[in-house]
């Protein structure tokens, strides 16, 4: 494990634009890891400082391209993708919801979500034979309640490999793990 403590940040009532976040993360933006000396932004660059912290989750040493090539894929193609229609879809007023883009970007998860479970095709993890940060990178989003275009019905491979990260010892859904759900700001 890694010892950390989570601290609540009102990302929608503009807390990461204040001048007090931003000397923390000029860039203004969650999450922020402060481990030390060390401030990090950027969830792949801060699972990374994690695994070398701790000497787990970053696979075989002969793999350490590979689990990146996927946290960075998850960045550019997943984890980014769905946060921005969730988003649309959930925490927009209604009629502010642009469906063309929300349209298109359902078509972008599509071909995401078809690479993620073709890859997962008779493999348990994304990366070798245990779980590594490649899996926790491309996870995170596809737990989420709220709809934005997944439904793990229809990946069998990326449904299964969800059930094998949400059975390890010490799994939280992600609104388990983070203090203040957005989903509870939306419903107000």
């Amino acid at each position: 494990g890694y010892d950390w403590t989570p601290r609540y940040v009102d990302f929608f009532g503009g807390e990461t634009r204040t001048p007090a976040f931003r000397a923390i993360n000029a860039m203004g933006e969650v999450p922020v890891l402060v481990d030390g000396e060390t401030t990090l932004s950027q969830s792949g660059a801060i699972q990374y400082h994690v695994v070398k912290a701790t000497g787990r989750m970053g696979g075989a040493a002969s793999r350490s391209e590979e689990v990146l090539r996927w946290v960075l894929w998850d960045n550019h193609k997943l984890s980014s993708q769905a946060g921005m229609t969730r988003f649309l879809m959930n925490f927009l007023p209604e009629a502010k919801r642009p469906a063309e883009v929300i349209h298109f970007m359902q078509g972008r998860l599509k071909a995401a979500y078809a690479t993620l479970d073709a890859h997962l095709d008779g493999r348990d993890w994304i990366v070798g034979d245990a779980p590594t940060i490649a899996d926790t990178a491309c996870c995170g989003y596809l737990y989420y309640p709220e709809p934005f275009g997944f439904d793990r019905a229809a990946w069998p491979n990326i449904d299964r490999w969800l059930g094998n990260i949400a059975a390890l010892p010490g799994w939280k859904h992600p609104y388990d793990m983070m203090p203040g759900s957005p989903a509870d700001r939306a419903k107000a």
